[in-house]
């Protein structure tokens, strides 16, 4: 069983470095596991594949997403994915279903560590999920991601009448935002404020941050340039 288990793992491994030729996204490492050098550039060059095919289907409506991207990329065999996981990026956004890290970096299963929550709010639960991807998953970036047109940042600049439990959803969005009157600024501000939230309730995360282990950055996709920038 052991002799299968580990033969199992070399086939995974060689089938990791069998998809990947040449891309600079991630390569994969002896283990098998897809792993970027740089992890911030390994994101930011899979958006920029993503917003290229994303323009290219507005232009051309017969346009096949699927077919243009996670070509020639580093893949996680499911053989190693049933042993474990090691992905090398942790993402905090928004629970929006046009708002799929896996498609807008262009990864594969087993790249990303993906937390979700309406209007990308850093909650008790969150912040306990950044701190298992970064202490038992060593992963090394967190990205906080707000986005364009987002629904949950709209209420909390509305005075609509909402429910108990969207109103509790919504009072630490309107704290990150007040003085904000137009809503791509409050994304902006509510990402930041879910970012300086993260730190200040997290002792694991600063530390991570003051030893080197961790990167912690904050960023807006765009829908209608499906591009992603730092901010």
């Amino acid at each position: 069983m052991a002799m299968l288990r580990r033969e199992l793992l070399k086939m995974s491994a060689a089938f990791a470095l069998a998809g990947f030729q040449g891309a600079r996204a991630a390569e994969a490492t002896e283990d098998g596991f897809c792993s970027p050098t740089d992890p911030l550039q390994a994101l930011m060059d899979g958006n920029k594949r993503f917003s290229s095919s994303w323009r290219e289907a507005m232009r051309n409506p017969d346009a096949n997403l699927s077919q243009q991207l996670h070509s020639n990329r580093c893949f996680n065999a499911p053989a190693t994915l049933i042993e474990s996981q090691q992905p090398w990026a942790t993402v905090l956004t928004c629970a929006d279903s046009r708002v799929s890290p896996s498609w807008i970096f262009d990864t594969t299963p087993g790249e990303l560590f993906v937390i979700r929550s309406a209007g990308n709010t850093a909650f008790d639960e969150a912040i306990a999920s950044i701190e298992y991807s970064i202490s038992a998953l060593r992963s090394p970036l967190l990205m906080v991601m707000g986005h364009s047109g987002c629904g949950a940042v709209a209420a909390a600049l509305s005075e609509t009448s909402l429910t108990p439990s969207l109103e509790r959803l919504i009072t630490p969005i309107r704290d990150q935002i007040d003085g904000s009157s137009r809503l791509d600024d409050a994304v902006r501000r509510n990402a930041r404020g879910a970012a300086a939230n993260l730190r200040e309730s997290s002792d694991l995360l600063r530390q991570s941050e003051t030893d080197g282990a961790l990167k912690l950055v904050v960023s807006y996709f765009d829908l209608s340039s499906g591009r992603v920038s730092l901010i």
